[in-house]
């Protein structure tokens, strides 16, 4: 793909962003049908604000800075410095992170909105950092789930990503789907939503009865309606925060009954209301990826041209992060990093300017990736749907000789004399075995088995990074605290890494 046909793209994913947004933000939590053609709102104030694009614009601040270091953390920094949002999920991140409490445990910890749609809105960023190339696209979308959802909120925005992502190269609306579905659980709610939705397509359903059969077998927490107020007797309310499947169904339900028509699948996409505004900004991004910037009505960019409104961003802190004006300058800025997280997939040419390598086909799917061996001598591949896993509870840390999972097994609690497990994950970067030494810092009263300092070997198998799991107990003694923050100390004996992970205990907490 040359970079012509790229920028297009780029440029057509933010201004469907904006349309859809736009679009849907009057019948935003609103639970109905809505039968519409066009903007509703008073088209003179130009474009809507919305967090669904908000929240990338910083996103874009944090990739020029840190590029393909870019990590959870990194993103919960920038939370809680640049965002002035507080709602739901969102709230309920920073709140955790405020605390030391690390992502992904900041997502899940009593966090009832941890399934809700705050993530899948915003995974536009990661799908043009690395367009035609999925599996690059979800590793970052990860990252950026986990600072405020768990499970079926992370899957949603995984699923969004690769899409995105295959949609630079491939533009059959299915073999998208089965993309995305392709990095997310089989058995998760978002997959049974998009399952679903095709479901009732392919009965030939009106996207009324589709929308209507979405709702019956994911219910969402949009029909916890006000009394006095109407409400649909035939669909159930679903669990506090329990959106993202049922709104992410919703959206497949207008891309499908659509077929492919900008106009007609936005306006179904919100007519089927919930959480409108996110329905109808991703579809619009993922059209506009699709067909480009030059096949997007000009009905749809009259009222709103290219021009950004932010409502969530602090924009006093305008020395360190720059919000772009216009879509113009965001799909510049977004192409001019885009190289950096391409890495070898881009060419850059002196006479033809840059040239992108895009996986096509099924080489889109999510294939798994050779990693060595666990205990065991069999060696074995994993997916990423296999990194998921290690969500809500693992803290990834990394470094040039290895990286580090901090797996707190069942929670971040503890009680008075109740042994708490903790294991340790590792993968050995270096082509060569090594020994780590592993020194636990906590308070003199507690007991850690097998001890507080102990020597694990790394092993390595003819160049291949191998894996290697170390498990230990702690019961904690004399708890006069809400709070506990203990240290982990790890250093590769003869090599200059040593990693400091905080390790954070909560006394008789509410774990939701």
């Amino acid at each position: 793909m040359d970079i012509k046909l790229y920028r297009n793209k780029v440029m057509g994913c933010w201004l469907g962003k904006n349309i859809g947004g736009s679009l849907g933000t009057p019948y935003e939590g609103i639970r109905g049908v809505f039968d519409i053609d066009y903007y509703t709102h008073d088209i003179s104030q130009g474009v809507l604000p919305n967090d669904d694009l908000d929240l990338q614009l910083v996103w874009l601040n944090a990739a020029e800075k840190y590029g393909k270091c870019l990590d959870s953390e990194i993103l919960g920094e920038y939370w809680l410095s640049y965002i002035v949002a507080n709602p739901s999920e969102y709230g309920a991140g920073k709140n955790n992170m405020s605390m030391g409490i690390l992502p992904p445990l900041s997502g899940w910890y009593n966090n009832p909105y941890r399934n809700s749609c705050g993530s899948f809105i915003r995974s536009e960023i990661w799908a043009c950092l690395m367009p035609g190339h999925p599996e690059l696209a979800v590793t970052f979308a990860y990252e950026d789930a986990i600072v405020d959802h768990s499970d079926e909120g992370v899957y949603a925005e995984i699923f969004c990503a690769a899409i995105e992502s295959a949609a630079f190269s491939e533009n059959h609306t299915e073999t998208l789907i089965e993309i995305g579905l392709s990095f997310i659980p089989d058995n998760c709610a978002v997959a049974l939503a998009a399952k679903t939705a095709i479901e009732c397509y392919k009965k030939k359903m009106t996207w009324k009865q589709a929308r209507k059969v979405i709702l019956q077998t994911v219910p969402g927490d949009f029909g916890h309606v006000p009394p006095g107020e109407k409400k649909d007797d035939d669909i159930p309310a679903g669990d506090t925060g329990f959106n993202a499947p049922s709104n992410i169904g919703l959206m497949l339900v207008g891309w499908l009954f659509g077929e492919g028509d900008f106009s007609k699948s936005i306006c179904i996409a919100v007519g089927c209301g919930e959480d409108t505004d996110c329905t109808g900004a991703t579809l619009g991004a993922i059209l506009g990826i699709i067909n480009g910037a030059d096949a997007i009505p000009q009905k749809w960019l009259d009222p709103i041209g290219d021009e950004i409104k932010t409502v969530c961003v602090d924009l006093t802190k305008w020395e360190v992060i720059t919000i772009p004006e216009n879509v113009n300058e965001l799909t510049e800025r977004t192409s001019l990093l885009m190289p950096s997280f391409m890495g070898k997939y881009c060419n850059i040419l002196a006479e033809n300017g840059v040239d992108l390598m895009l996986f096509e086909g099924t080489e889109l799917m999510d294939h798994g990736v050779y990693k060595g061996r666990v205990y065991s001598d069999f060696n074995y591949y994993y997916k990423f749907k296999d990194i998921l896993k290690t969500q809500p509870f693992g803290v990834k840390k990394k470094s040039v000789a290895f990286d580090v999972t901090l797996d707190y097994v069942n929670g971040i609690s503890i009680q008075e004399g109740i042994s708490k497990p903790i294991r340790l994950h590792f993968e050995n970067n270096l082509v060569q075995q090594q020994w780590v030494t592993v020194t636990w810092h906590f308070p003199e009263e507690w007991t850690v088995f097998p001890g507080k300092e102990t020597v694990i070997n790394l092993s390595q198998r003819h160049g291949i990074s191998a894996m290697t799991e170390a498990m230990y107990s702690f019961t904690p003694h004399s708890l006069d605290r809400g709070k506990y923050d203990l240290l982990l100390e790890i250093k590769s004996n003869g090599k200059l890494s040593t990693m400091y992970l905080p390790v954070t205990f909560i006394l008789n907490p509410r774990d939701q």
